[in-house]
């Protein structure tokens, strides 16, 4: 197992549009800045990173993350600052880089890359992207992202956007080289194209039990080793609520997290969500909500089951869940869960070594 001391704790966010104290959702305005408000105390209470997701659909706030972590960059001092993630395939990998490398100068070597294909498809029409290359798109543009991270004069040609000929690209970074991760929904193909590049790898298990993941993560570290790059820790991100009793946290929880995942599932075929599968998700699956003690003893399990280096938890992914309510959720997280969980991950070695 990574050393325990070096597990990262992080929080995700979609910028889902919380409620105010009016019990009234709150405008995309307000949305973005409880956002900002929930990372200022991810980093006082000393959780590790935070990461936003990009979306360009009406459930969620944020559709340009940098530029939200470059304002938290301003009000926060050691958090690390990164996307969950950011839809490569529909943006341009130059300006991507630009931005990140404007955050890590903003935040003093702070940035923290997550690239993927997004769990939505809104922003290839949006953006002028035609789905169809679906494929081709973020081949490409992966493979100029991770010659653009040298901070060297790039020359690279493909068909989805310009050649570039010994082209510098700036701002440069202060480190020379931006902690860039990849987010795998489950597809084996796009593990080893993570390991191809040397990128670290991020599971996002959002239903299920987790332990069916640890395939991917022995798939990544024997691809690793065979392309000859780094088997970086590997990371875990999942939904969850925290509340003071497991009564309060499904009752704060439930309603709004079956409208978001009904509302999803109405546009993808999936049946409604009964209260017996979100029980079991709880009990069995990718649900990580409850108590303190209950996350996590979980947490615990599931980063001994795949061995992983890191877990963010997804802490308002549940709809307009009230923002004081996430506020909440994220203090236990920081101030309960993370320092149970290490005592529980001790505990086990400990054992172990007995």
């Amino acid at each position: 197992m990574e050393n325990i001391e070096n597990i990262e704790f992080g929080i995700d966010t979609f910028g889902d549009l919380p409620r105010g104290k009016d019990g009234e959702v709150v405008s995309y305005a307000e949305a973005i800045r409880a956002t900002v408000q929930e990372a200022v105390l991810a980093d006082e209470i000393g959780l590790d990173v935070i990461g936003i997701g990009e979306h360009h659909r009406p459930d969620f706030a944020i559709s340009s993350p940098e530029t939200v972590l470059a304002g938290i960059a301003t009000v926060t001092k050691n958090i690390r600052l990164g996307t969950a993630v950011t839809v490569l395939s529909s943006d341009d990998p130059v300006r991507v880089f630009q931005r990140f490398a404007t955050v890590d100068a903003l935040s003093n070597g702070r940035a923290d890359i997550m690239l993927g294909r997004g769990s939505f498809t809104e922003s290839f029409p949006l953006f002028g992207y035609n789905l169809s290359d679906y494929e081709v798109l973020f081949d490409e543009k992966i493979d100029l992202f991770h010659k653009l991270l040298d901070e060297s004069p790039v020359t690279w040609e493909g068909t989805t956007r310009a050649a570039l000929h010994n082209q510098e690209v700036f701002p440069k970074t202060d480190s020379g080289r931006m902690r860039t991760w990849v987010g795998v929904g489950g597809s084996p193909q796009s593990v080893i194209r993570t390991a191809h590049y040397g990128f670290r790898l991020m599971l996002a298990v959002i239903g299920g039990s987790p332990g069916r993941f640890a395939p991917y993560v022995d798939l990544y570290r024997r691809a690793t080793e065979q392309f000859g790059t780094t088997a970086h820790p590997v990371g875990l991100h999942s939904h969850g609520f925290i509340a003071d009793t497991e009564e309060q946290a499904k009752e704060i929880y439930y309603d709004e997290y079956k409208k978001a995942r009904d509302k999803i599932g109405a546009e993808r075929g999936w049946a409604p969500m009964r209260r017996e599968e979100f029980e079991s998700e709880i009990e069995h699956g990718s649900l990580y909500l409850g108590t303190p003690e209950t996350v996590a003893r979980k947490i615990a399990k599931s980063i001994r089951t795949l061995d992983i280096g890191r877990f963010d938890f997804i802490y308002s992914g549940g709809g307009s869940i009230p923002f004081d309510d996430r506020l909440r959720s994220v203090e236990l997280y920081g101030t309960k869960v993370v320092p149970m969980v290490k005592e529980l991950l001790a505990e086990k070695a400990t054992a172990k070594e007995k």
